[in-house]
Formats: C-alpha cells, structure tokens, sequence
C-alpha cells in the first residue's frame, strides 16, 4: 500500500546536479509540469492531487530552484530545457505531455523547437513565445543590480503584487502566502541568474507553426505579466490549438482558479486519449 508521500520529493542526477521531483500516479504517458520563475514544483500541488487517481504526473524543481541546488551554473532556457530531456532520459520517458506556466512554457517551447519527437502534446499556460524586447531586457538588469545592492525584498514584494489578479488579495489570501514563501525562499544568486535566464532568452514564435501535435494554451483573463493578447496570437500560428482564458485570475491561474485549470487539463487529456490507469476520480 502507498504511503501518502510515496512518490514526493525524490532525487535523481541529471547533468551534473540533483533534481528534486514528485512523480505520482500510473500511466504510459506521463504529464510533466514545469514551474515558473522565481517558483517550484509545489505550484502545481493542486494539478498533482487531482489527476494522479488517473494519469502519471511529474512535477520538478528546475535546476537552481526549490530543491534542485546548483550554486555554481549559468541559468539559461537553453540549459533547462536540456535538463527536461535528461531528466526524461534518467526515469525513461520517451514521449511525454509537458505542461510550462511562465517560464516554464519557454522552457518548453524551447524543447520542442530542438526536441519535439519527445513531446506527446503541449499546454502553455500564461506564457508567451517573444523574446524581451530592449526596455523589458534593460528592466530585467535594473532589477538584478538593486538586488545586488538591497536584496530580494523589494523585487519579491512587487513580484507578488503582479502575478496575482487584485481579487486573490482579498479572496485567495492562502495561496498569496504560500507563493510569497517559496518567491522569498530563494538566495540571491538564483533570482539574479534566473533574471539573466529570461532576459536572455530566444523567441519562440517562429516554431509554432512547425507543432503538429495537440496543444492547449490557458490564460488567466487578467494576466498583466504575459497578456492574454500573446495567448490569443500564439492559438492563431499553432494549428489546431485550443485556448482556453479562466476569469478572476492573473498570472498564476493554475493557484487562483485551481478548480477551473485542472478541470480545462483533464478535457484536454480525455480528448487526446492519454492513456492513463483509467480510474479517475475527484477525492
């Protein structure tokens, strides 16, 4: 019988550093979730619990984030999407549905455009495709220098203030703070290379009209980080893709509107028939 953290908080190396991961639940093809920046795979607690009576999912700490420790490297989409294929090397995954929220959607954009016979199908949720321009570039370096000089707190704060849509301060106060701790719980270091990370970062748009498998795009109607406006325009170069935009939620949908995410991932799921142990349910 599974004990009830049976399959949490596991390690495994993957090019030269520990990778903490959850990994619950059966299935042929698994769904691997990827966090944002500056999070860790405890974002994604919610989608885990409520599909792992059905599918096999995987949740990770990106190299340098939650537990996956590297003081050493210089962060790059480049770099963590070479450590997702690894990563499914190492548990061997050939074929996967990979879902990436924020940076975890270039991530996995990133991926496919080098490695998209590993890919079952894609969600993007509240990401987009285009590089920084110059102005967001020269703030992302703005604010990796007044960490330098002040810390993470004021970076942290205005952080949070952003990637929730105004309503969750008032009605998701416990999932406010328990984001707020993970943001606060990362060194220095990381945050500053995770900047350097996106601010550096290739498009993405010119690959999708190359992805020929199923995709799913979700978009919290109030995003501001990465508006609706580029979920829209990514559905329109993916052939055959669906968006799907969830109401009173910013840019971290998948913890404002919990209910309404999974419940927009298990449709997708059913209607590509990823074989899971076919016994779901909701606990």
């Amino acid at each position: 019988m599974k004990t009830e953290n049976e399959g949490f908080d596991l390690t495994i190396t993957v090019n030269n550093f520990n990778l903490s991961y959850n990994d619950v639940g059966e299935g042929s093809v698994p769904v691997i979730f990827i966090h944002g920046f500056p999070f860790d795979k405890s974002m994604w607690h919610g989608q885990m619990d409520f599909l792992k009576s059905a599918y096999r999912v995987i949740s990770f700490d990106i190299r340098g984030f939650g537990n996956s420790i590297d003081t050493d490297s210089s962060l790059s989409i480049d770099l963590f999407a070479e450590d997702l294929i690894a990563f499914m090397d190492e548990l061997n995954i050939e074929k996967a549905v990979v879902c990436g929220l924020s940076m975890g959607g270039y991530i996995a954009l990133n991926a496919y455009q080098r490695f998209s016979e590993r890919f079952e199908a894609l969600i993007l949720a509240d990401t987009q495709c285009i590089a920084d321009t110059p102005e967001v570039k020269e703030k992302r370096y703005e604010a990796i220098n007044e960490i330098e000089v002040n810390g993470t707190a004021n970076f942290n704060e205005g952080f949070i203030k952003k990637v929730f849509y105004e309503d969750s301060f008032r009605n998701k106060k416990e999932q406010v703070e328990e984001l707020k701790k993970v943001v606060f719980s990362n060194p220095e270091h990381v945050v500053q290379r995770g900047l350097k990370a996106i601010a550096e970062r290739s498009e993405s748009c010119s690959v999708l009209t190359e992805i020929n498998i199923p995709t799913l795009i979700i978009c919290g109607k109030e995003d501001s980080v990465t508006p609706l406006a580029q979920s829209e325009a990514m559905k329109e170069s993916i052939s055959g893709a669906t968006l799907k935009v969830i109401e009173n939620a910013g840019h971290v949908s998948n913890l404002e509107q919990k209910d309404k995410f999974n419940q927009h991932i298990l449709d997708f799921l059913k209607a590509i028939d990823v074989v899971g142990d076919g016994a779901f349910k909701v606990d």
